[in-house]
């Protein structure tokens, strides 16, 4: 009896274990065919159908000097430059290219729902400067607030649209943090190093691009159809362009920005001086 008895448990055990094993099989399948986590969205724009934007964005006429940066009370810094620093307010490259101008589809994608990027994007403080100066993110991404000076930095943002938020970061560290909201631009200074300064412009899509000295701006895979297209700079203010994406082709983007428009309004969220942090000036948010 007692035999029959644990032979019938050893029985009901194995099949047990089994069904257990083809059920697990069968859920992974599943999973991977849709069930369960199926990853990140897809984008809604379709890549055999796409076109793109590329060009340049100029200065004309003298460009005027960028301030420079006093850092003999920061050893660690001052290190960190063989010549002496200054701001990057307008950076032109021997081409005539303007730097740091942000540039985006403004309108035209409002129809479209794009996937969150699951990257970070870092922007680190290093010799006591924000590294990149302007930098672009999407509506719910991470970017990654980076202390590489080992020295106090905090990093005080004001936008408009999004919450604000003052981070301290005493030592080698990194913060994380996002904003729901488009808005441009958010201005980020560091209340402890007044010269520190720099701009986050997001978006709710990945159609945006920072230029360099040379001034080149692209946008990759944009669906066939009519946008405007912004440039933003910021001292001189923003440019406007309607372009037409067809399938396949590239639109080209000229935007030419000159000393002349240095009164312009900026698009930004609440402005602080950089060199007066404890000052604020007033803009028209219009």
């Amino acid at each position: 009896m007692i035999d029959r008895l644990w032979k019938a448990r050893g029985v009901a055990v194995i099949t047990a274990l089994l069904l257990a094993v083809g059920c697990g099989g069968e859920g992974g399948g599943s999973d991977a065919s849709g069930g369960g986590d199926s990853g990140p969205a897809a984008s809604p724009v379709d890549a055999a159908t796409a076109g793109h934007a590329s060009g340049m964005v100029t200065f004309s006429g003298m460009a005027p000097a960028n301030a420079e940066i006093d850092m003999s009370t920061e050893d660690v810094c001052a290190a960190k430059h063989s010549m002496t620093p200054t701001q990057e307010t307008v950076v032109v490259g021997d081409g005539g290219g303007l730097a740091n101008v942000f540039v985006y589809v403004k309108e035209g994608l409002e129809s479209l729902d794009f996937p969150t990027p699951t990257q970070a994007v870092v922007l680190d403080q290093d010799g006591c400067e924000y590294t990149p100066h302007v930098l672009g993110v999407q509506t719910g991404q991470d970017y990654t607030l980076k202390n590489s000076d080992g020295i106090l930095h905090n990093i005080n943002a004001s936008p408009t649209e999004n919450r604000g938020f003052n981070v301290s970061q005493p030592v080698v560290m990194e913060t994380n943090r996002s904003f729901p909201t488009a808005e441009i631009m958010v201005p980020l200074i560091c209340n402890v190093h007044g010269w520190m300064n720099a701009y986050i412009g997001v978006v709710d899509h990945p159609y945006f691009s920072v230029t360099g000295p040379d001034g080149s701006a692209s946008l990759q895979g944009l669906p066939p159809g009519d946008y405007v297209v912004e440039a933003w700079h910021e001292l001189y203010g923003t440019l406007t362009q309607n372009i037409t994406i067809v399938t396949g082709e590239t639109a080209e983007l000229s935007f030419e920005f000159n000393a002349d428009m240095s009164a312009a309004h900026v698009p930004l969220g609440d402005p602080i001086d950089p060199m007066h942090p404890e000052s604020h000036r007033t803009v028209d948010h219009q």
